[in-house]
């Protein structure tokens, strides 16, 4: 993977980067190489695997995120963020958000927070924690503009855990594959029971490649029951309809 190979790839998605920003990412490559190594964070581990898959597929949401009304400072918020996807490319990209990167797994976030460190990127953070518990807590509840997440659960389970975390006129984005527009008409019931609303769907194409992917853009129109998210597996096991 190059510098061009990176710029090409972002520019087929509509994003444009800069030689920085570029030089970036492979730094962050570098390291998820050296960091798998010892810790099994990816399963994708060659160089065109990385760049389609995990900084192509997080960057997917840049242009979605420019379109949306923000006042500044916009804090994002990152659920299952793994091995920083896609939370620390799209901070690598929109410098000026606010991130926080939640997992609950420890050891992926000392990964992210050497990341952190090297690339030296600034207002970003990480919170060791499950969603059903955060979203309870002061801290995080209903606290930030912009909720994401990608290979989490199905819609219907992970709205609850997606929206109670986000402000109200705040926004969630899921990142979902072929079953996308199925799995968001599975969870009407589910968005409007926490507070949600369907804006659109915007389905998206990563270079080079036939499988379907779309992000699911919700709108957050009222306060969530402090009922949810439930705990215990509730959302996993029995699903808001």
């Amino acid at each position: 993977m190059t510098e061009h190979d990176i710029l090409a790839v972002t520019q087929a998605i509509q994003v444009t980067l800069s030689t920085e920003q570029a030089l970036s990412l492979l730094q962050f490559r570098d390291l998820l190489a050296l960091w798998n190594e010892r810790f099994n964070l990816t399963a994708l581990t060659d160089d065109a695997s990385i760049l389609q898959l995990h900084f192509a597929d997080s960057l997917t949401l840049v242009p979605v995120i420019q379109g949306l009304e923000r006042e500044t400072p916009f804090n994002v918020i990152d659920i299952g963020t793994g091995g920083g996807f896609p939370g620390i490319p799209l901070k690598i990209v929109l410098p000026y958000v606010h991130m926080t990167l939640t997992d609950g797994t420890a050891k992926k976030l000392q990964f992210c927070e050497e990341v952190i460190r090297t690339l030296q990127l600034n207002t970003i953070h990480t919170v060791h924690g499950r969603a059903e518990e955060m979203a309870h807590q002061p801290a995080h509840r209903e606290r930030y503009d912009l909720v994401v997440a990608r290979a989490v659960a199905p819609m219907p389970t992970l709205a609850e855990y997606l929206l109670p975390f986000a402000k109200v006129g705040g926004h969630v984005i899921a990142m979902k594959g072929s079953d996308a527009h199925a799995e968001a008409q599975q969870a009407l019931g589910a968005l409007n029971t926490l507070g949600g609303e369907l804006i659109r769907i915007v389905d998206v194409k990563l270079p080079n490649r036939d499988d379907k992917r779309a992000l699911i853009l919700v709108r957050k129109s009222r306060p969530t029951p402090r009922l949810y998210p439930r705990q215990a597996g509730g959302p996993r096991k029995n699903p808001l309809r």
